[in-house]
Parts: C-alpha cells; structure tokens; sequence
C-alpha cells in the first residue's frame, strides 16, 4: 500500500509541476507551437504538452532549461512543500524591468495621471532616484500600479504604454 501512495504523491506533484509549466507558458503568451520554434526544437511540443498534463515525469536538468528559456528561478516551477503553487509564483512571472516615462507622465491630464504622478514621486523619494526622465518599476509596484490603473498586473505594463509612458 505505501507503495501506492508514494506512486499517488508523485502523479500529484507530476502535475502540479506540469500546471506551474503551463501558467508560465501561458503568462508569457507562448503556445507549445511557439516554445517549440522558439527553442530551435529544443522542446517539442508533444513532450512539453505531456510535462504539463502531468503524464510525463520532467528531469531536473530539463526543468532547469525550461526555467531559463522562460527567464523564471526555477524554484518557481516546482510545488511549495504543502503541493500549492511556490510563494510569488504570480509575481515572478511579471516582467522584471517596466519603465515609466516622468517627463511624458508630467505632461498627461486626468484621474489616472495624478494618481501616478503621486506614487512615482513616493518611489523617487524612498530610493532617492531623481534622474528625472525614466523610473524603472519594480515587479512589487507594478501590483499597486495595477489596482490604480483598474487592470489586472499582466495589463499594467500595456496600459502604460497605452498612456505613452510605458
């Protein structure tokens, strides 16, 4: 019977893991086909689908690669120890560098424009960065700019630049 169990525990983590792969993939808007092409056949399709259904087991050195080429730690594709999802897994998958152009923000008019203005300046002061023409976003603001914005934390970055500052 414990043999069965420990088969179960591994089916399990076989697709939380596969589930991980497959919210990266998505997140980065790639379909199998296109992390196929784009890997130059490094993983195929067929093999990535069967990673992510969980019916095919991932090596260590595999898994590694996958975290490279989807520019993530790899620590983010692997369960937590309760078999959820790791801590921030959401957040890692924001893209590390969103740019908000000051100068292009100072000139802009409305609700959504004060508000920015107002928490770019809180950051310039809490990291003492007054370059005043470009403010790098860290993945932790792009949240708060979200809500502000009234879009989820994937839109962020396109509703900036939608608004000519992104």
């Amino acid at each position: 019977m414990a043999e069965n169990d420990d088969d179960l525990e591994r089916e399990h983590y076989g697709r939380v893991v596969g589930g991980r792969l497959r919210q990266i993939r998505r997140q980065k808007k790639l379909s199998l086909q296109e992390v196929e092409a784009i890997s130059d056949q490094e993983f195929k399709a067929s093999v990535l689908g069967a990673y992510e259904r969980g019916e095919r087991a991932i090596s260590v050195p595999r898994l590694h690669r996958l975290a490279i080429f989807y520019r993530v730690p790899v620590d983010q594709l692997l369960p937590g120890d309760d078999g959820s999802a790791p801590e921030g897994a959401d957040r890692e998958a924001v893209p590390a560098k969103t740019r908000i152009d000051i100068t292009v923000l100072e000139g802009l008019e409305g609700p959504d424009a004060e508000m920015l203005r107002r928490y770019v300046r809180m950051i310039q002061v809490q990291r003492q960065d007054f370059n005043g023409r470009v403010l790098t976003i860290r993945r932790d603001d792009v949240r708060a700019i979200a809500c502000m914005l009234g879009v989820s934390e994937d839109q962020a970055g396109v509703r900036l630049d939608e608004l000519g500052i992104g």
